[in-house]
């Protein structure tokens, strides 16, 4: 049971801090830049938190008794570009992740084992949340790698600058072993 717990501890830091980072790019743009697409087969960045979000209400909402692929979920209409703000953007963006956390946040470690179903195929919980755990920072992946395209001016880097791995493993390294999940610095750091 103790590994089970761990496992659940460790999951929900990576999420919240693959959450933070597409908040950390996203803070760096303006409103806008949002909305642009390069072309007609590239999402933008509000339709890539629609579908992130979309996925998170199907998958997590009544995830332990109902197929994660909801009736009432519109899959195709995540990639339609209809939001028209930043605060509509960030509303969405928040609404997915709540649901998501929540989720998270009530499973108790032997439901970890227990079978869910999406799209009528059978996932322990935990593969489930590994599933998920693939999908949502794909997505995240995309958002900054955008926004870094997208900034107009100096970006702030969300993980160690350009030219600066010597000095962060120098710093690392010049502390006592522990054992720690890598997110507590990297969480507190912003």
């Amino acid at each position: 049971m103790e590994a089970n717990q761990s496992y659940l501890e460790s999951v929900k830091k990576q999420f919240l801090y693959y959450k933070m980072l597409g908040e950390k790019a996203i803070e760096q743009l303006e409103p806008a830049q949002l909305f642009i697409s390069v072309n007609e087969d590239t999402n933008t960045i509000a339709t890539i938190i629609k579908h992130i979000s979309g996925n998170m209400l199907s998958r997590w909402t009544d995830f332990l008794t109902t197929d994660g692929e909801k009736e009432w979920r519109n899959r195709d209409a995540e990639f339609e570009n209809d939001v028209q703000s930043k605060e509509e953007v960030l509303k969405i963006w928040n609404k997915g992740w709540d649901c998501f956390l929540n989720a998270l946040e009530s499973l108790k470690p032997e439901q970890l084992t227990d079978i869910i179903y999406i799209r009528n195929e059978g996932h322990t919980v935990m593969e489930a949340i590994n599933r998920q755990l693939a999908h949502y920072p794909y997505h995240v992946g995309q958002i900054v790698f955008y926004a870094k395209q997208l900034k107009t001016n100096e970006w702030n880097s969300l993980s160690i600058p350009k030219n600066k791995s010597g000095n962060y493993n120098a710093e690392k390294f010049a502390k006592e072993k522990e054992i720690k999940n890598f997110t507590d610095d990297e969480l507190k750091r912003f």
